[in-house]
């Protein structure tokens, strides 16, 4: 090949490196899909529904909801641990303020933490032993009214 042919295919190569490496590049958020039974909750004012993805993996509790942009209002996402274990959490990457709640094996919330600051890096414990987090959109637990001691239920929790 001719040295001005080798060119263009010399820089297509490294412009492909350079933004595959580049800092700053945004990542493609992942979206999990939705699962068809809603997650309800039991509040002291009734029951609330929502719609949720599902992380149930390793892989999939660790992207979480990084790099997303939106959630839809009544959308969250359920995170199931292989064991009731202490949980720390995190917003690394993670554009969406939000709610987390901590449950129990039984499905009792024993802990909230409320409107987590996007991109931090700090961790947020649960308050003991967890099998189960749902993330929701941050103000969603005042305006539903949900709180410590509520109920939630889905085909997940339990199993």
């Amino acid at each position: 090949m001719r040295p001005t042919l080798l060119l263009p295919h010399l820089l297509s190569a490294l412009l492909a490196i350079a933004v595959a490496f580049a800092p700053g590049v945004a990542a493609v958020a992942q979206t999990l899909p939705t699962d068809a039974e809603p997650l309800v909750i039991t509040t002291r004012n009734g029951d609330v529904s929502f719609t949720v993805e599902l992380a149930l993996t390793p892989e999939t509790r660790a992207s979480g909801l990084m790099h997303r942009q939106s959630m839809g209002a009544d959308h969250g996402m359920l995170f199931r641990f292989d064991q009731t274990r202490q949980v720390l959490m995190w917003m690394k990457n993670t554009p969406l303020p939000l709610d987390m709640l901590f449950i129990d094996d039984a499905g009792t919330i024993v802990g909230i933490a409320q409107d987590t600051t996007p991109f931090s890096e700090a961790v947020i414990s649960s308050p003991g032993p967890v099998r189960y987090v749902l993330e929701l959109n941050a103000g969603t637990t005042g305006r539903k009214a949900i709180s410590v001691g509520d109920t939630a239920r889905h085909r997940v929790i339990g199993e």
